[in-house]
């Protein structure tokens, strides 16, 4: 046969060839016209010339109705502004060798199928119709979704047009009302706040109605809240018509600021970051009453992502029984808006895309909203991104994406059905590409003009879509002529009697009351003994039939069956059951932290047979709530951010988040910075989060020794977060227990978790130490107190140098010293540190020893507190490294030479160690003179 005669497009006519034999009826009535005058060819035959010339057009006509399909977004009408131009010379017959009568001679059913081809007579006409569908104001973006179901359902729903069409009276005129709404609280800030900042929705408008479509099919469907991670642009009018904030209270964020209290423990944040929490303000026809919950977001773009998503996650779980929590996607629905140079360019957008499918992670389908003014502050979007829309990271993650024109609502409102709809059928992301502009500059201080002259000198002649949409009213006789601006005039004057007459009462929650931040108590965490051993039985305990990994196993029973030494991972998971006992949920997650990156935790033991995991932790008897943990991806920003969403989300719960190694969370530095140690403060919000940041200095090289304490310690004030460097098993049982009992109190964690100190026998607790008493926050000599008299140096250290020090062979040559243990470095236990210090009464100085350089480590956080609390009278000195850049050493040689160097000095004389290091830096000086 011909060229183009073969393969599946040979295949494809065949077999409708064979349907029309064994029933006529299965195939359109042009169809059939064609197969009464066509027979295939014989095997090595060229058939027939006509029919064949017939059947190579309609290959033709097939690939050009397939790139329409495919690639029709390219030629949509998308740009509002008219400044692109679409085309795409595949969408063209001419590129395929056809003319436009060739078209008309194709019968559609043969190359389009239903249920375009069951309306078309010919290609021609389906060609159109698809075009139509397909290059109008909307542009469907799927083909890059493998799951063949999926691609099917889309391409049905966009060519039936289940969603979309001409909107009745009734909701046509809603939709001008809320567009009339939008927009003239936009112009009355500008007129009245003319150049403050609001991040101003105008050329967006239509997100507010396309998010009220959501919250109705929300409602409809029984979904009780709606998460919504929103960027700052159009904050303010989300808070007043979907949250029900009064124009007044919106008013007060401008110009009748509340002052901080007089104790600086509130500092607020501006208005446009602000959140709120409230059931939806509008209307819905369903029963369920949604609650809306918009958290507040930094101006760190795109970083609310991963903690919406973790909020609702919480929000859809159930805790209540033991194993893994019970998930309901219906419980809540995540929506997120985006900016367009923020989608493409923060890295952290396309983790929280990442996250959609992942057992651990997802929410049944987020959507998301990209809002593209097609500009990005004054950067052109060539000089931005390197795809072709702002929406293209979604495609690596086989997220559908409908391009859409924000001057046409009825397009926009359609392809937010479409997008519900999607998500409630699969379970799935979608992301809807909101193509607009922006009205004003980017933080209306901003003069745009100065930058896209060209741009905006059409922007200042374009008609908003509330005026677009109200002509198209009056067009269809919807609305009468006037009618429209009589709408305007009713909203200003509603706005200008808020303005003159405040009254801000009868708004949703906002989070901008101050905190409540009392000083931390540590509650009693002893557990009774015969508690423990039941504990601890119970996690040894082993289904019937299950394979555990016999060298595993034998190493499990011989460390976790001694309970008068019991390891760092094994005080953890007798802390965890109890949590799990009193009714405390737990979740944990980290990279590879399901083993533990050190092979200590082993929370899942898999059979060696079936491959299938068994978790001890599930098994706790008289649980009375759920256990979580999973493996994250390799992420920090999202996955800590989902995390700190979580606690949110679920505030009863503990929430541990684990670094493979404590300087992986420097990647998750905006997290840490912008939500972690300051929502409190900015946001009223309180987190429980616990991060276990692995840390300790074993002569590896500058990466994994260091999780950055003295970044922590800078962050600390006001009590906003604890941070520990502990050195025992028990006290990592009691801490944990501790914090799950904050309760109101509640505030983050940061834990120095220990690596070669995992399974040190000086690391081990007896059950004793876990049965009485609680955490404590200073650990003094016990040895030294028994000759306290004698004790004229006190050296203080925190974390794992103290194993060092203390099996030093110099230790116990220095009858003169203790050493003491500062276990909670923030809050500073100031009483408990002075207590100490003066249980020494002929003490001469006090000395710090770090294993961080000394521009890292604790030393700068502690040093003015040590000279605070001795008042002078004895002199606080430092021993360790010298300022340096980097962490640490890379050769293992060296490190194990200095760090003996360190302890020698600590006992012997502070003195001997800066002298041997001026020295080595002198030699070094004086190298390349010698050289």
């Amino acid at each position: 046969m011909r060229e183009g005669f073969h393969g599946p497009n040979l295949a494809y006519v065949l077999e409708m060839y064979e349907d029309f034999r064994a029933d006529p009826a299965t195939v359109d009535e042009s169809t059939r016209d064609f197969f009464e005058r066509w027979s295939p060819p014989a095997d090595g035959a060229e058939g027939e010339g006509p029919p064949t010339a017939a059947l190579d057009k309609a290959l033709k006509a097939a690939r050009l109705v397939g790139a329409i399909r495919s690639f029709g977004y390219a030629a949509a009408r998308l740009d509002p502004l008219g400044i692109t131009a679409p085309s795409d010379p595949a969408l063209e017959a001419e590129f395929h060798g056809l003319s436009e009568e060739d078209l008309d001679c194709v019968p559609a059913g043969l190359v389009v199928g239903r249920p375009v081809g069951g309306r078309a007579s010919s290609v021609g006409e389906a060609v159109d119709e698809l075009r139509r569908v397909y290059c109008g104001s909307s542009g469907y973006d799927f083909t890059h979704v493998r799951a063949t179901e999926e691609r099917s359902w889309l391409r049905d729903a966009i060519e039936s047009g289940r969603f979309g069409g001409k909107l009745g009276v009734e909701d046509s005129r809603k939709l001008l009302n809320r567009l009339t709404q939008v927009g003239a609280l936009e112009r009355f800030l500008q007129r009245i706040f003319l150049g403050q900042t609001r991040f101003g929705l105008e050329g967006l408008d239509v997100s507010v109605p396309m998010l009220d479509s959501l919250v109705q099919a929300a409602s409809e469907d029984g979904i009780g809240e709606v998460v919504m991670g929103t960027v700052s642009r159009g904050r303010l009018n989300l808070l007043v018509h979907l949250l029900g904030e009064s124009y007044a209270a919106i008013f007060d964020l401008f110009d009748r600021p509340g002052d901080p209290e007089e104790d600086g423990k509130w500092v607020g944040d501006v208005k446009h970051h602000q959140g709120a929490r409230g059931y939806y303000a509008g209307e819905t026809q369903g029963e369920t009453q949604v609650f809306l919950n918009l958290p507040p977001n930094p101006s760190h773009l795109e970083y609310l992502d991963p903690v919406a998503q973790g909020i609702a996650r919480a929000s859809q779980e159930r805790r209540e029984e033991p194993g893994y929590p019970e998930r309901a996607d219906e419980a809540a629905l995540a929506v997120l808006s985006h900016g367009d140079a923020s989608f493409t360019g923060e890295g952290v957008a396309t983790e929280t895309l990442n996250l959609g499918r992942l057992p651990g992670y997802t929410t049944g389908g987020t959507i998301h909203i990209v809002g593209d003014n097609q500009i990005g502050f004054t950067t052109e979007p060539w000089e931005g991104r390197s795809t072709s829309y702002a929406s293209d990271p979604a495609r690596g993650y086989e997220i559908p994406v409908v391009h859409v024109n924000t001057d046409d609502p009825e397009a926009c409102l359609a392809a937010m059905e479409m997008a519900y709809a999607y998500r409630k059928e699969f379970g799935k992301d979608f992301v809807i590409d909101l193509i607009g502009y922006r009205r004003r500059g980017h933080n209306e201080g901003d003069e745009p003009s100065y930058t896209q002259p060209k741009m905006y000198e059409v922007v200042g002649e374009h008609p908003s879509v509330r005026e677009l949409w109200a002509a198209e009213l009056e067009k269809r006789g919807v609305i009468a002529e006037g009618e429209a601006d009589a709408m305007v005039e009713e909203v200003w004057d509603k706005l200008s009697e808020a303005y003159e007459r405040p009254n801000s009462s009868g708004g949703p929650e906002t989070s901008t009351g101050q905190p409540h931040i009392p000083a931390v108590d540590i509650p009693e965490t002893g557990l009774a003994t015969d508690r423990l051993i039941e504990l601890n039985e119970a996690l040894l305990r082993r289904p019937d039939g299950f394979n555990p990994n016999p060298k595993l196993e034998r190493i499990l029973r011989k460390a976790r069956s001694d309970l008068s030494s019991i390891d760092w991972a094994h005080a953890e998971a007798l802390a965890l059951a109890s949590l799990l006992q009193d009714g405390t949920p737990v979740r944990l997650t980290g990279q590879d932290s399901v083993r533990g990156t050190f092979a200590q935790r082993h929370a899942a033991l898999y059979d060696t047979r079936s491959g299938e995991p068994y978790v001890p932790l599930h098994h706790v008897p008289h649980a009375k709530t759920s256990f979580a943990m999973h493996n994250s991806p390799l992420s920090e920003i999202a996955a800590m951010g989902f995390e700190y969403g979580y606690t949110l989300g679920a505030p009863e719960a503990l929430v541990l988040w684990e670094a493979q190694y404590g300087d992986f969370s420097n990647v998750a530095q905006p997290i840490i910075d912008q939500f972690i140690v300051s929502g409190q403060y900015k946001w009223g919000q309180k987190s429980g989060l616990v991060l276990l940041l692995p840390h300790g200095y074993e002569g590896k090289g500058p990466e994994h020794s260091s999780a950055r304490l003295e970044r922590f310690l800078q962050l600390a004030a006001g009590e906003n977060m604890r941070i520990a460097n502990l050195t025992t098993a028990a006290q990592y049982f009691h801490l944990l227990r501790a914090q799950a009992k904050l309760e109101d109190n509640r505030r983050p964690l940061v834990i120095m978790t220990p690596k070669s100190l995992l399974r040190h026998p000086m690391v081990a607790s007896g059950l004793e130490d876990l049965s009485e008493g609680g955490f404590r926050p200073v650990l003094d000599d016990a040895e030294a107190r028994e000759r306290a008299e004698s004790v004229q140096r006190l050296i203080l250290c925190s974390g794992k140098i103290y194993t060092e020090l203390a099996s030093s062979d110099n230790r116990e040559e220095a009858a003169d010293t203790a050493v003491g243990r500062i276990e909670l470095l923030y809050p500073f236990p100031e009483d408990q540190v002075r207590g100490m210090v003066e249980g020494y009464p002929n003490l001469r100085k006090v000395i710090w020893v770090q294993e961080e350089p000394k521009n890292m480590g604790a030393w700068a956080f502690v040093e003015p507190r040590l000279r605070e609390l001795v008042g002078g009278e004895l002199p606080v000195l430092y021993v360790g490294k010298p300022p340096r850049p980097s962490p640490a050493q890379g050769s293992a040689k060296f490190h194990k030479e200095e760090h003996a160097q360190i302890v020698h000095s600590a006992f012997k004389g502070e003195e001997t160690f800066e002298k041997a290091e001026a020295a080595a830096q002198t030699k070094q000086s004086r190298a390349p003179e010698a050289s």
